[in-house]
């Protein structure tokens, strides 16, 4: 209603200012009609009389200057035009302005047509509506801002206020005939004194107004029949407002409903968060609150189970630790001193914890153990068995009278070792080899494990006398090899998962690709070689990823 208001007070002023307009053409046209002979003041009487009469009521107190200062009209329009029609501001006055430029027998002039809004023009405007009220305001910069209003961008300074005197606001009609408000911004132009161009600022037009009045304004083109369809209408309101009414109580019943399912759930998460992961939400409905209450309670029994898993997978790496220390300990601190035998070992996971083992033991100054194997299993278990493997190596091969133990005696004793200290699932591939530098030779066992290799030059003698793997039958009997060692020969010893890596044709590098990249590196140092070797394998498989753990020994005999 508050819009309506708005538009028809709009409307209404800016009909004025058309009618203004139309009576400024009207004049154009006639006095380019008249003959010159007449007088200007016969001819300017006559419209000006023509024009009170047609627009009596809706004009009162409207002024015609057939003679106006033309500088006027380019101060408001700009100049090289020839007619304006709008709301000129000067000071706290507004008019109603159209002006013509008037082109005839009797020369050329400007026409203008001026109505000062006053109370008794406000009477006039839309009556329909109550009390109107016009405000003019003037932009406020510098030291005037201080007691301004912010509209928009720009501060305005009160300046006058233009009210109806005699209208008062129509009685309600019915019960429910409230008081309506609104407003309508006109544009109008600003003109300070001087000859400076007009600004463009608002002019407000407020009011009062009851909606029984606008409805008949709204329905008015239906003449006697206009009541009824009132009378419909207000019936349509009626019937929205009991509408209304049933569902606000719907609502409020509903939120009810919902605040004491939301309450059950929220002391639940405070349950919850205190740990009582047992707490349940009650389940009384089959709706989306209850589908919310069950889906709480599944979460809860998930946080229960992922607590669990969580607590699990602490103590599986809590495991990993132990043995991924257990196995720092077992691999050589630091490596032997044998004259003649330069040695070096690379071991690389493939996971935390390998399942490679290598070790060198000392036995006197020109003679020195090398062992490589490969556990079965992962994690703790295999790292216990990889030290009681190491523990029962070092216990033999350090003992009293072993100078003259042979190396498929000594892997005899390891595997019994094995099978009476562990269960059948446990095994391991096994490689032993005593050098004596001061003879040049070896002597080596090879239980289960890829051949180690011997490079002599350009060719390689392949290390694969022995047995099966360990931990498998009690007394299985094992075999000795040996080789008499020429000078700057390169031993070679690896685990399975150096010859393993796939290219991307599914092929394996193998042992022969291996035992090539050693002859090609013979030259460098024992760890250049094993580098190498890792590196060959790797750029293989083309991936940084390793599928399982990846040992190299490099013995070079001088």
């Amino acid at each position: 209603y508050s819009q309506l208001g708005g538009y028809l007070l709009y409307e209404e002023i800016h009909s004025r200012l058309g009618n203004m307009a139309d009576s400024a053409a009207n004049i154009a046209a006639a006095e380019k009609t008249l003959p010159a002979s007449i007088s200007d003041k016969v001819v300017e009487d006559a419209l000006d009389a023509q024009i009170h009469v047609a627009y009596a009521k809706e004009l009162p107190g409207l002024k015609i200057e057939f003679h106006a200062d033309p500088r006027l009209l380019a101060r408001v329009a700009g100049p090289n035009v020839n007619e304006f029609t709008g709301i000129l501001q000067s000071g706290g006055q507004i008019h109603l302005i159209a002006m013509r430029e008037v082109e005839s027998a009797r020369g050329k002039n400007l026409v203008e047509l001026s109505l000062r809004v006053t109370p008794d023009f406000l009477e006039t405007v839309a009556p329909d509506l109550g009390p109107i009220q016009v405000t003019a305001l003037q932009r406020a910069d510098g030291e005037d801002s201080a007691n301004a209003v912010l509209l928009g961008n720009v501060r305005y300074r009160f300046q006058n206020r233009i009210s109806t005197r005699r209208r008062t606001l129509q009685l309600p009609t019915y019960w429910f005939d409230p008081v309506i408000e609104g407003f309508s911004k006109l544009d109008a132009t600003y003109l300070e004194p001087g000859e400076k161009a007009g600004e463009k600022q608002p002019v407000f037009a407020s009011f009062t107004a009851r909606p029984s009045v606008l409805n008949g304004r709204i329905f008015s083109s239906l003449g006697e029949f206009s009541s009824s369809r009132v009378l419909g209408f207000e019936l349509v309101a009626g019937v929205l407002l009991l509408i209304e009414i049933v569902a606000l109580i719907t609502g409020i019943v509903l939120t009810r409903a919902i605040t004491s399912a939301v309450d059950e759930l929220y002391r639940a998460t405070q349950q919850v968060q205190e740990g009582d992961l047992t707490h349940k939400v009650k389940i009384e409905r089959r709706d989306q609150l209850g589908i919310l209450g069950e889906s709480f309670n599944l979460m809860t029994d998930s946080i229960v189970s992922l607590i669990e898993e969580q607590k699990q997978r602490q103590r599986l790496e809590n495991e990993i630790s132990i043995a991924r220390e257990v196995q720092n300990q077992l691999f050589p601190q630091r490596m032997p001193s044998v004259p003649g035998v330069e040695i070096e070992a690379i071991c690389k996971a493939a996971r935390t914890v390998s399942g490679d083992y290598y070790d060198f033991i000392q036995l006197s100054e020109t003679r020195i153990a090398i062992a490589i194997a490969d556990i079965s299993g992962k994690g703790i278990s295999a790292a216990l068995l990889m030290a009681s493997l190491q523990a029962a190596l070092r216990s033999q091969l350090l003992a009293p009278g072993s100078e003259s133990m042979s190396t498929a005696e000594l892997v005899s004793r390891l595997n019994r070792h094995l099978v009476r200290n562990t269960g059948d699932d446990r095994f391991a591939t096994f490689f032993v080899a005593v050098y004596d530098s001061a003879t040049r030779l070896l002597r080596y066992t090879n239980a289960g494990h890829l051949p180690s290799f011997c490079i002599c030059g350009d060719h390689a003698i392949y290390l694969d006398k022995g047995g099966m793997v360990l931990g498998v039958f009690e007394d299985y009997a094992y075999e000795e090899g040996s080789e008499a060692v020429p000078p700057d020969a390169i031993l070679v010893g690896y685990s399975d998962g150096l010859v393993e890596p796939e290219n991307v044709y599914g092929e394996e590098f193998g042992i022969q690709r291996l035992r090539d990249a050693a002859i090609r590196l013979n030259a460098s140092s024992p760890r250049a070689i094993a580098q190498g070797m890792m590196q060959s394998a790797e750029e293989w498989a083309g991936t940084p990823e390793q599928a399982d753990d990846m040992t190299v020994i490099v013995a070079r005999m001088r």
